[in-house]
């Protein structure tokens, strides 16, 4: 199994998000690229951001934003 491309823009929305607070959210705005509005609608329905144009992140969105965060850092250590 592999990452598909819309995994991998739903990854690279996931890590917009700053996780050291929940008070902050994002807002993907209709100019913005096709691809990051598609998956921001796809994040919200598998029900990891709580708008369809972003939002908060939900418990499991925040976990899994963790999880995304965690795996650049071990694959770009800096």
């Amino acid at each position: 199994m592999q990452f598909t491309q819309e995994n991998l823009d739903e990854i690279n929305m996931l890590l917009r998000y700053n996780l050291t607070t929940t008070q902050e959210g994002i807002k993907v705005h209709k100019t913005a690229a096709p691809t990051s509005i598609e998956a921001t609608r796809r994040l919200f329905q598998k029900g990891l951001v709580t708008l369809e144009d972003g939002g908060y992140l939900t418990a499991l969105g925040h976990e899994a934003a963790e999880q995304t965060h965690t795996l650049l850092g071990l694959l770009n250590p800096s």
